[in-house]
């Protein structure tokens, strides 16, 4: 669910092998993709100064980065997850099953040696987005896997200067106005919303349409707690989901809220986006960086940390919510406000089960230096970081990313359910560009809304009669 960029790979280290360093010293690697920059070997300055910071407290420990290329991160780590040859952290959003990283729960339990007077390393995190409670917190068996660093959230950010040339007034509340900003922003000579051939533009806008339209189903849907046990969530868990999905109550093919979730995705995409959207390679944090960071798009979708690519603009920009689809837009409107909501899911890392000994001793310690307020603070005031430690403060000038509905979790979580096979790629290229009938596309989204459920099923699990058809 977020903003990610890099343009190549340097190799990834094996977990567990010679640890390069001085006798007495281990070297861990930490292996993802690049969501500050377009920096093809540095996470950027902030990050490089963390880990001065960790080394400095830690001197037997050595950190080293791997830079991943957005594009390729996730089947780089999930094809060496497999193999076991998978570095020391990795990315928590690589395809993988719950045995192949370790989990943390009992780690979770015991103090964070970096916090004075600490009994619980869990107890650190905000509970809203990281604990017991928690939907987004452990996986389908309901164990902790990750830890996050922070806390993400997606916004719309815009050039002030091209809005006021278009005649346009931000922020723009409702669908139909962003239609009209569209056409009004087009015809001033400027693409309208910055879109490239990644997966998050088409994953986020589907999102949060689906998230709204979808809202007068979750008290029904709403069957299981965040630790798997019947029960409510404050956004329906993947196991409310899978069983939503494999009992027939939510079928894409034959659930008119899906068919116009993907009929006002396809109009943002012909009336909205960058015309050549198909052949733009992705960028750093921005969707579509070039277009917008270069004053040639109007709008684009940046997480909370993509801000610092905007310091040498000659122009004035702001942030604003993605707009909600009104009674007037759309006869499935449920009034249900648009909201993307402040997640788990911007930097978390998870260590590999292949880690052992010394390696995962030095890891567990970097992720609780990085978790820990005083130790993390400096680094997410250096990257636009919302914090997902509770006495940590957010980075100065995302209070208009934390504001009202958008800023609070949907209850219908996104409905851009896929495959492990299928992860990270751009499934519905061929519906907005016209190769796809609408029917086709949404017997190809039940059948991958089906196998998801059964493969999140099967790592769960679960026992239940509709889980194992």
């Amino acid at each position: 669910m977020i903003a990610l960029a890099a343009t190549s790979m340097i190799a990834a280290a094996c977990g567990g092998g010679d640890d390069g360093g001085s006798e007495g010293e281990v070297t861990i690697t930490l292996s993802g993709p690049n969501q500050w920059n377009n920096d093809p070997q540095s996470f950027g300055p902030a990050w490089e100064e963390l880990i001065d910071r960790f080394e400095e407290t830690e001197p037997d420990i050595n950190v080293e980065t791997t830079v991943l290329p957005v594009a390729e991160f996730a089947q780089t780590l999930s094809t060496q997850l497999s193999a076991g040859t998978a570095p020391e952290l990795i990315f928590n959003q690589a395809p993988h099953t719950p045995d192949q990283v370790v989990a943390l729960d009992d780690y979770l339990t015991e103090p964070n040696p970096y916090v004075e007077g600490n009994q619980a390393w869990v107890d650190l995190f905000n509970q809203d987005y990281f604990g017991p409670d928690a939907s987004g917190a452990r996986n389908a068996a309901g164990n902790y896997e990750f830890i996050p660093f922070n806390l993400v959230i997606v916004g719309v950010y815009y050039n002030a200067d091209i809005l006021a040339e278009a005649g346009v007034e931000a922020p723009i509340a409702s669908w139909g106005e962003l239609m009209d900003a569209c056409g009004a922003i087009t015809d001033a000579g400027y693409v309208p919303f910055s879109m490239d051939q990644g997966w998050l533009g088409q994953g986020w806008t589907l999102g949060i349409i689906g998230s709204m339209l979808l809202n007068s189903y979750a008290e029904e849907w709403n069957q299981f707690a965040a630790d798997g046990q019947p029960g409510t969530a404050a956004q329906l868990t993947p196991k409310s989901m899978a069983r939503a999905i494999l009992t027939g109550e939510l079928d894409p093919a034959s659930s008119p809220e899906v068919a116009e979730t993907m009929r006002l995705l396809k109009q943002f995409f012909e009336e909205c986006a960058t015309p050549n959207w198909s052949g733009v390679s992705g960028g750093a944090a921005f969707i579509g960086h070039d277009d917008f960071v270069g004053g040639r798009a109007a709008m684009t979708y940046g997480t909370n940390f993509a801000a610092e690519n905007l310091a040498d603009v000659d122009w004035e920009w702001s942030t604003m919510p993605f707009p909600t689809v009104t009674e007037q837009d759309s006869d499935l409107s449920t009034g249900q406000q648009a909201q993307f909501g402040a997640a788990v899911g911007g930097t978390s890392y998870m260590i590999p089960a292949t880690t052992e000994g010394e390696e995962l001793e030095a890891a567990i310690k970097f992720l609780q230096f990085v978790s820990s307020p005083e130790h993390g603070q400096p680094w997410l005031d250096g990257s636009g970081g919302i914090p997902a430690a509770a006495d940590a403060a957010p980075a100065p000038g995302l209070e208009s990313l934390m504001t009202g509905a958008w800023f609070e979790t949907p209850t219908v979580p996104a409905i851009t359910f896929v495959p492990k096979a299928k992860s990270g790629q751009s499934v519905y290229d061929g519906f907005l560009l016209d190769n796809k009938s609408l029917d086709d596309q949404l017997a190809e989204m039940q059948s991958d809304w089906t196998e998801w459920a059964r493969e999140v099923a099967a790592d769960g699990g679960w026992t239940e009669d509709w889980a194992q058809g």
